[in-house]
C-alpha cells in the first residue's frame, strides 16, 4: 500500500487546464505541455490515496484489468520504470486511454463509496507520458517468427491492439486502412485538443519498428491491391492465414425529419475529420466550417462535445447542443449504485470552454421536429419541441433555434456492410453487428472480429481490451495454444445499469 493514511490526509486533485481564453485560440492539448507533464507536481500525492483494497473493484471497472493498486504504489515510491512495466502488462496504449477513456475504473473505486475516487486516469497518463519522455518505451520485436500471416482490417484502437499483440507473438501482420494514414478515429475523429496526433504517431512508429506493416489507402473489398487487382474478401482469405475485422461501427445514425435534405446539415464524422486534416496542414477543399455560423449539435455525448470544442475554435457565432434525455443529476442515482458507471452530469473541457466564452447553451429534453430552410435551399433554423420522460411532445413547447450549420452526433448503428463484410459472407447479429462466438471467431473460418464491429459502439478501453483478447484467440487458432492474455470475453458488458 502506497501510504496507509494517504486517503485520509489528501483530497482528490486534478491537473489544471490551460486558461480557456488561451486554449480556444489554438489546437494544442488543453493541459500545459500535455496531461502527463501537468500532473507531475501532484501525482505522487494522488497515487498515495489508493487504499490497495483487499478486493480492488477498479479491476472490475476496467475492461483491461489494469493493475491499478500496483502502479499507484510504484509511483508513490518513485519507481516510474516499474510503474510503466506494470501499466504495459495490461494495456498496449495507456497514453490513449489516459486521455480519452471516461474512466469506469474510477466510478468503481472503493474510496468512491464515501469520498472522491482516486485519480486513476491521471496517474495512468502521468506514468506513460513520463516513460515516453524518458525513453523507456522501446520497440519489442519478436524473438522468432511463426511463419503465419494475419491481416487486420482497420487501424483504430481495436485493430492496433490486435496487431501489436500478434506481431509480438511472432506472426507477420499487415494492417489495412482505407484512409491515407493509420489511426482510424484516433486520427480523424478525435480533435487535436483532446489528443495531439504526435501521441498516436510515436506509438505507430514503435509498431513499425516491431515489424507490423501498415497498408494505407486501401479499402479492402473495394480498393486495389499492390499488384493492381481488387483486394476482395476471397483474395484476402487466400493470402492470409487469419483475418481480424476491426472495422469499427461507422454507419452513422441519421435524423429523418422534414428538411433533412437542406444544405448545411452534416454528420459529425463528415465535419470532424475535415477539421483534423486542416489543423494538421492538409488542404481541405470546401471544408465544412463553423466560422461565423449559428451551430446546432444534435447529440449530447462525447462526439457532440468534440464538435462543440471544434466549433468554438473555428469561431462559431453561437453553438447550441441538443439532447433528447433530461439533464442528469450531479449525484449518483439510486438505481445506479456503486460500482456501476453512473449517468451523471459531466462537464468536458469543451463544455467549460463554451460556458466561459458565452457561445453555447446545452438544451435537454428536446426533440427536433423539422429543419427549416431559406430561399437558397440551406438550413436556417430548427423547430424543436420539449419532450416528457417517455419522449412524447409537450403541447405548446415548440420553438425555433437559428442554425446555418447542423451537426448530427447521435451515434452509430453498426459496421459498413457493403464491400468486405458482404464478400466474406459473415453472419450478423440481431443488432446488425458482425456475429462472433466465445473465441471472437465469426461464422467464416479464420475470420475474427474485434471492437465496435462486433460489440457495437463503445469505449476506447473496450476496443483495446477486445483487440487484445481477439489476438489471443487468433494466436491459439494459428498455433494450437497461446500465452497472450485474454482480458474479456466478447459477451461481457461494462458495469452499468
Amino acid at each position: 500500500m502506497a501510504d496507509p493514511r494517504g486517503f485520509l490526509e489528501h483530497g482528490r486533485e486534478v491537473a489544471a487546464r490551460r486558461p480557456v481564453e488561451e486554449r480556444i485560440h489554438d489546437w494544442q492539448e488543453v493541459y500545459p505541455g500535455g496531461p502527463g507533464r501537468a500532473l507531475l507536481p501532484i501525482i505522487a500525492t494522488q497515487a498515495s490515496r489508493c487504499m490497495d483494497c483487499g478486493i480492488p473493484f477498479c479491476h472490475q471497472g476496467c475492461p483491461l484489468g489494469n493493475l491499478i493498486p500496483e502502479w499507484n504504489d510504484l509511483v508513490y515510491r518513485d519507481d516510474w520504470d516499474g510503474a510503466m512495466y506494470r501499466l504495459h502488462a495490461t494495456n498496449n496504449f495507456p497514453e490513449f486511454t489516459g486521455r480519452l477513456c471516461p474512466a469506469p475504473c474510477e466510478t468503481a473505486c472503493v474510496l468512491g463509496i464515501n469520498q472522491e475516487a482516486v485519480t486513476i486516469k491521471n496517474v495512468e497518463v502521468a506514468i506513460i507520458d513520463r516513460a515516453w519522455a524518458s525513453g523507456y518505451v522501446r520497440p519489442r520485436p519478436p524473438e522468432w517468427l511463426s511463419g503465419r500471416t494475419v491481416a487486420v482490417i482497420g487501424s483504430g484502437p481495436a485493430g492496433l491492439a490486435a496487431a501489436q499483440q500478434l506481431t509480438r507473438a511472432g506472426h507477420t501482420v499487415a494492417v489495412y486502412e482505407r484512409a491515407a494514414k493509420p489511426g482510424g478515429l484516433l486520427r480523424f475523429g478525435i480533435p487535436e485538443f483532446k489528443m495531439e496526433k504526435a501521441v498516436l504517431d510515436r506509438r505507430l512508429d514503435q509498431m513499425r519498428r516491431e515489424g507490423t506493416v501498415f497498408r494505407t489507402g486501401v479499402e479492402v473489398g473495394v480498393g486495389v491491391g499492390s499488384d493492381g487487382s481488387a483486394l476482395t474478401g476471397e483474395r484476402l482469405r487466400e493470402r492470409y492465414d487469419a483475418v481480424v475485422l476491426a472495422l469499427g461501427s461507422t454507419v452513422a445514425r441519421d435524423l429523418p425529419v422534414p428538411g433533412r435534405e437542406l444544405a448545411g446539415i452534416h454528420q459529425a464524422m463528415e465535419y470532424l475529420p475535415q477539421s483534423n486534416r486542416a489543423v494538421l496542414g492538409e488542404d481541405v477543399p470546401d471544408q465544412i466550417t463553423a466560422h461565423g455560423n449559428d451551430v446546432v449539435i444534435i447529440g449530447g455525448g462525447d462526439t457532440g462535445a468534440d464538435c462543440l470544442g471544434t466549433a468554438i475554435r473555428q469561431g462559431a457565432r453561437s453553438v447550441t447542443q441538443l439532447e433528447i434525455l433530461a439533464q442528469p443529476t450531479t449525484d449518483r442515482p439510486d438505481h445506479q449504485p456503486w460500482p456501476t458507471y453512473p449517468m451523471i452530469f459531466r462537464i468536458s473541457s469543451a463544455h467549460e470552454e463554451a460556458a466561459r466564452s458565452g457561445v453555447q447553451s446545452r438544451v435537454y429534453a428536446v426533440s427536433t421536429q423539422q429543419f427549416l430552410g431559406d430561399d437558397s435551399g440551406a438550413v436556417r433554423a430548427l423547430r424543436l419541441v420539449e419532450v416528457d420522460a417517455s419522449f412524447q411532445p409537450v403541447a405548446g413547447s415548440e420553438r425555433e433555434v437559428p442554425a446555418q450549420l447542423v451537426l448530427l452526433a447521435m451515434g452509430f448503428t453498426g459496421p459498413q456492410r457493403e464491400g468486405l463484410v458482404d464478400q466474406l459472407g459473415v453472419d450478423l447479429d440481431e443488432r446488425g453487428n458482425i456475429a462472433r462466438d466465445a473465441t471472437y471467431a465469426s461464422s467464416v473460418d479464420g475470420v475474427f472480429v474485434a471492437g465496435d464491429a462486433g460489440r457495437g459502439q463503445s469505449l476506447i478501453v473496450w476496443a483495446i481490451a477486445e483487440g487484445r483478447a481477439a489476438a489471443s484467440a487468433v494466436d491459439r487458432y494459428l498455433m494450437g495454444e497461446t500465452s497472450l492474455p485474454r482480458p474479456i470475453a466478447p459477451t461481457e458488458r461494462p458495469l452499468v445499469v
